[in-house]
């Protein structure tokens, strides 16, 4: 049982444990279960013509949703899209949510996307494996061709 628990937490080329890989793939299949059903169904089935910021809208979450279905598969190829969720939400956390928190203009609907928002921020910093990222990400912007 020892060597099976040690076994997970060895590293691969990259220096990324299979455990954080697994957090990764449960990251994205979380994601996925949690908002493709959603939007693909506002899409496919609205109730009226949707208007524009709100096609918009979904139909990012639901390319966005797609592809991090895509993440469960090939964990490390597809983290710029965890990078593109913990931007996003930090986003509308801070320029979004705080404004109409000071403005008395919050809704339930909006505290609890900021919830998940903060959740989501959470999670992905957690689950983001950093040094990867330093090493990788860092190194190709220095590189010169």
């Amino acid at each position: 049982m020892r060597s099976q628990s040690i076994a997970f937490f060895t590293r691969n080329e990259q220096g990324i444990s299979k455990f954080r890989i697994w957090l990764m793939r449960g990251l994205y299949a979380l994601t996925f279960i949690g908002l493709a059903f959603q939007a693909w169904e506002t899409l496919l089935y609205p109730e009226e013509p949707l208007r524009y910021l709100e096609g918009v809208a979904f139909s990012f979450w639901a390319a966005y949703a797609t592809l991090m279905g895509l993440g469960v598969f090939f964990p490390l190829r597809m983290l710029p899209l965890i990078f593109l969720q913990l931007a996003y939400k930090a986003i509308w956390a801070i320029w979004v949510y705080l404004p109409m928190e000071a403005a008395n203009m919050v809704t339930p609907h909006a505290t609890s996307f900021y919830n998940i928002c903060l959740t989501a921020i959470v999670l992905d910093v957690l689950v983001i494996p950093w040094y990867h990222v330093f090493k990788t990400y860092r190194l190709k912007l220095l590189k010169k061709d």
